[in-house]
């Protein structure tokens, strides 16, 4: 019973420690100012101040910016990664070890250091500055991630289903297209939504490759820049946190209840053809 009690308290404790900063963003975007108090009452200025602000251009502007660079690496990022995964999966075992741990060297190298990397090679080589730096940037970190993602799916599918498909005279690309995509379809999908969020959420390689005279911000650059010269984060920052919060639990509920409900399915068909 006591350890029952206390594996519960400490499950509890790391789920506290976890969601009560974010939980404290939600609250305090109704504050209205950046004092995390509620002097002024209950309020939605914060909420009208996205719209409302003379900053609202160019916050609109780094979230376009933020989404359009997301959307194009993580797409080439996914395309990339699967084809490099089932590239490293046909390999031989020695061969295959050697290219997956190539492979994670960029995720457990520090970010700082592949910011300054990424920089030097686009100086080197003359690359000009904008967005072209910046997705071939985001594409070079969030592929590794996908790789990892689309692996585990490879390795758990049966071969002989691929070789079957060759037997029954599909050429390799059609057996790639109908059979083995398919089969890893979870692990791509589950690779872009990492590459997507990754590359949403960076900031060091981002800001230290945009170039300091082209003026592209993406969300995170842009907050660095207005909580740098504001003093401080501005109210309305609190409101879309918030609202990124919210968007990000909405979608995540609606993926775990639709596998919840598939689960269900396939547990009621399973018991009907017992």
């Amino acid at each position: 019973m006591v350890k029952k009690l206390f594996s519960k308290g400490y499950i509890l404790l790391i789920l506290a420690l976890l969601y009560t900063p974010i939980l404290f963003i939600v609250v305090f975007s109704f504050s209205g100012n950046s004092r995390f108090t509620f002097s002024d009452g209950f309020t939605l200025d914060s909420y009208r101040a996205i719209f409302t602000s003379e900053q609202t251009p160019y916050l609109l502007q780094a979230l376009k910016n933020t989404f359009f660079i997301a959307a194009v690496s993580s797409v080439a990022a996914t395309i990339l990664g699967s084809i490099a995964a089932i590239g490293i999966y046909s390999l031989k075992r020695r061969s295959r070890r050697v290219v997956e741990n190539i492979n994670q060297l960029p995720i457990i190298n520090s970010e700082i250091v592949m910011a300054v990397s990424l920089m030097l090679f686009f100086v080197t080589f003359k690359f000009p500055e904008g967005y072209l730096r910046l997705i071939l940037a985001h594409i070079s970190f969030c592929t590794p991630y996908v790789v990892l993602s689309v692996m585990p799916r490879l390795t758990q599918m049966d071969p002989n289903i691929y070789e079957a498909a060759l037997d029954l005279g599909a050429n390799p690309f059609r057996a790639l297209v109908t059979v083995l995509i398919p089969i890893i379809s979870p692990g791509i999908l589950s690779g872009f939504a990492m590459a997507f969020t990754l590359s949403l959420d960076d900031f060091i390689i981002t800001q230290l490759n945009k170039g300091a005279t082209t003026g592209i911000d993406t969300l995170s650059t842009y907050i660095y820049s207005s909580q740098r010269n504001a003093g401080g984060l501005r109210p309305f920052w609190f409101a879309v946190f918030s609202i990124i919060i919210v968007a990000i639990v909405t979608f995540v509920l609606i993926i775990n209840l639709k596998k919840a409900k598939n689960i269900d399915q396939k547990e009621k068909e399973n018991e009907k053809s017992a």
